[in-house]
């Protein structure tokens, strides 16, 4: 049976309430009535009995704003309940209005609500309760005298008591809870057998069955009321307590239903403590730490001191949690915090963000100086070697430190800056601390600014690609171009790779932009190969994230389709350190990726950590020297020595090598004597447009004689 509410409630959100308390479909949906006036709701309520046969049902339930048009205040409630003192009541309020609402309470109502943490769902859900609380507590009344047996099967205790308050019954479960049986019990004040106090103020709390009795409504125990047993134990409960009528409507006792909430109230406290804290360090979280930056800033403010916030970011922590597993990671970080822990006070708090990223609030510090010892005792405790099973970690940290009030007189303000000048510590150096200076939002706003354009760029078709041809020594033919990206800025002009690839790294804007260089470096390649130029390798450089991305394999596979271009014309470059990552998922790919017949080549090799244990793993066609190798390759032999000794590893490997970087004859000539196969650099061509390239590949006739200039444009 569909339950009817009568919602008094003026107010612009209360349409909304309405609509969601009757929701079509749902069970526990309501047919709710909606009116705006005090004085219309008297005389709704006041024409209930004729209406309930016309309407199929009579009113189940009052909601009452008590702020309305014609009446405000306790005055709205009363009113009301004068007019319907047998149907529960809910109060809604302002939070500022809370005190009437519990006077209210006090008075006859059921519940309250605060309006500005109220809506449709959960008003549906406390009328439900209360309305099913209502129901229980009369269907108990109407069989408390021939139902006792019933009664005792109930998980409630239920107690009545005569006008005088002299308790008449207690079922099975009261007497378990009170510690009086239902014969000593009988015909004692209500007091002595169900001795109540609040839990705070452990005073004597009022009796709700006095006040059902006193004012002929239901009434409820104040919220935080403990149950004080004969034995003298303790614990919390609730209650719903009803006036007895006999036939002619008199008052002669009262009932109540109550429970032991200890259960529930102490999951409602673990609920509350998970909510606010970090599951895995038992930290407070990032909404506690902001809840007490607030009342911190507050309070230094008012007493005028200082206090101080530090953001922390464990270095290089994901090439832990990637290399060692996630189980090591989360260890490691709950050390990380355990030693945090031990280098504050008992009056600063240390919170997880979330990640590798904690913060610590120093919520009374002298002068900005005691926020550096602090800094300096943290880095030199997370130095300490952290033992992890057979594993010892040597971990360091990056700090920022804001200080209040010269960095900012709010919570969102000081984190902010404190995580601006971590990002500062990480970038000279990492493994120390840096003071936020205002010239850090600066560079911060051109970051975001560059971030912005960056991710337009494509689709503004600003980026373009060079091509820098490879050469084979021995014969001085091309055996390919690798392609290189520029960004035409509209206002900075040709941007480097190295100006805008680690802003894409961070932000993953690199995954598109490298699709879009593989899209357009296949395409440019089949338009060659259509100008009857002859069929060459293009190389690509692809970043970690992209190689990382699903389905990569089959993205290029898909690329080289559209394009046209035939899989053994594309080589794939990577670096050593992407190797390392996550060897297992690496290896797969790179065998999906040879598997349709692509190249790939290991750029800047032994610029890394690569191992011939790691390199025969993977299938890799070819090496590529990191020019590094070949500034002093005419100076120092140590040098000559490694490129030589690559060129012989790669040999007996069976792949290729390409010396990157080479600038003058006597670079080159070196090489030769080393026989290194293949080279490219500045001496043979610098990277080209592809029409310049085209033209180049045209008309540059390379002979085995380099002592001459290079031929073709090398600028």
């Amino acid at each position: 049976m569909t339950r009817r509410v009568l919602l008094i409630d003026a107010e612009e959100s209360a349409a909304q309430r309405a609509q969601d308390m009757s929701r079509d479909g749902d069970p526990d949906a309501f047919a709710v009535e909606r009116v705006g006036l005090c004085a219309d709701a008297i005389a709704r309520l006041a024409a209930e009995p004729s209406l309930a046969s016309a309407s199929g049902g009579a009113i189940d339930a009052v909601v009452v704003n008590l702020t309305l048009p014609d009446s405000a205040g306790i005055d709205t409630f009363e009113r009301v309940f004068r007019a319907a003192p047998h149907i529960p009541i809910i109060v809604l309020c302002a939070a500022a209005d809370e005190a009437l609402a519990r006077i209210a309470i006090k008075r006859g109502a059921q519940d309250y609500l605060l309006t500005e943490r109220v809506d449709g769902y959960s008003l549906a859900k406390a009328v439900h309760v209360m309305v099913e609380r209502a129901s229980t507590a009369d269907a108990l009344f109407e069989q408390t005298e021939r139902a006792q047996i019933t009664l005792d099967s109930i998980a409630d205790g239920v107690i009545s008591t005569d006008v005088a308050g002299r308790v008449t019954f207690l079922n099975a479960v009261a007497q378990r809870l009170t510690g009086w049986s239902a014969a000593e019990a009988a015909g004692r004040a209500l007091d002595d057998v169900f001795h109540i106090v609040d839990g705070t103020a452990r005073v004597i709390a009022q009796q709700p069955m006095t006040l059902a009795i006193r004012r002929d409504a239901p009434a409820s125990l104040a919220p935080n009321c403990v149950l004080i047993r004969r034995d003298g134990q303790e614990f919390p409960i609730e209650d719903s307590a009803a006036p007895i009528h006999d036939r002619k409507r008199e008052v002669t006792g009262a009932v109540m239903v109550f429970r032991d909430v200890t259960n529930a109230r102490q999951l409602v406290l673990r609920i509350a403590h998970q909510a606010r804290h970090d599951d895995l360090t038992n930290l407070p979280n990032r909404a506690l730490m902001n809840e007490q930056l607030v009342k911190a800033a507050a309070l230094a403010h008012r007493n005028d001191h200082m206090m101080a916030v530090l953001f922390l970011d464990i270095d290089r922590f994901k090439y832990i949690n990637d290399s060692l597993g996630h189980d090591i990671g989360d260890r490691l970080l709950q050390s990380v915090a355990q030693r945090l822990l031990s280098c504050v006070r008992g009056s600063d708090t240390v919170s997880r963000h979330g990640g590798d990223e904690f913060s610590i609030l120093l919520a009374q510090v002298a002068q900005a100086r005691d926020a550096a010892v602090f800094a300096d005792k943290i880095l030199r405790q997370l130095s300490e070697p952290h033992r992890i099973d057979e594993h010892e970690l040597h971990v360091t940290v990056s700090i920022g430190i804001a200080t209040s009030p010269a960095d900012g007189l709010d919570a969102r303000s000081l984190l902010k800056n404190a995580d601006l000048a971590m990002y500062h510590a990480k970038n000279q150096g990492r493994n120390n601390y840096q003071f936020f200076r205002s010239e850090m939002n600066t560079r911060l706003m051109a970051r975001r600014s560059m971030e912005l354009e960056l991710s337009r760029a494509i689709e503004n078709d600003e980026f373009a690609l060079f091509f820098q041809p490879t050469i084979q020594l021995a014969t001085r033919a091309i055996t390919g171009v690798e392609a290189l990206l520029r960004w035409r800025h509209p206002e900075h002009g040709l941007l480097l790779p190295e100006q805008f690839l680690p802003l894409a790294e961070e932000s993953g804007q690199i995954v598109p932009i490298g699709r879009w260089v593989l899209r357009d470096a296949c395409r440019q390649a089949r338009s060659w190969q259509d100008a009857c130029l002859p069929p060459m390798r293009i190389a690509v450089n692809v970043s970690a994230r992209e190689l990382r991305g699903k389905d990569f394999a089959a993205g290029v596979e898909a690329i080289l389709r559209a394009a046209g271009l035939e899989p053994n014309c594309l080589m794939i470059e990577l670096t050593e350190t992407m190797l390392l990552r996550d060897l297992q998922a690496t290896a797969w790919v790179l065998h999906d990726l040879k598997a349709l017949g692509i190249q790939i080549a290991l750029d800047d090799f032994g610029t890394g950590f690569s191992s011939l244990s790691h390199l025969q793993k993977f299938p890799i066609d070819a090496l590529k020297i990191d020019q590094s190798f070949l500034w002093n390759l005419t100076a120092d032999s140590g040098d000559a020595s490694i490129v030589g000794a690559v060129i012989g590893m790669a040999d007996g490997l069976r792949m290729r090598v390409i010396a990157e970087g080479v600038e003058n004859r006597a670079q080159l000539a070196v090489l030769e004597e080393q026989s290194c196969p293949e080279a490219q650099g500045y001496l043979f061509s610098r990277p080209l447009p592809a029409p310049e390239l085209a033209e180049f590949l045209r008309h540059a006739h390379l002979t085995q004689d380099m002592h001459r200039e290079p031929v073709g444009p090398t600028a």
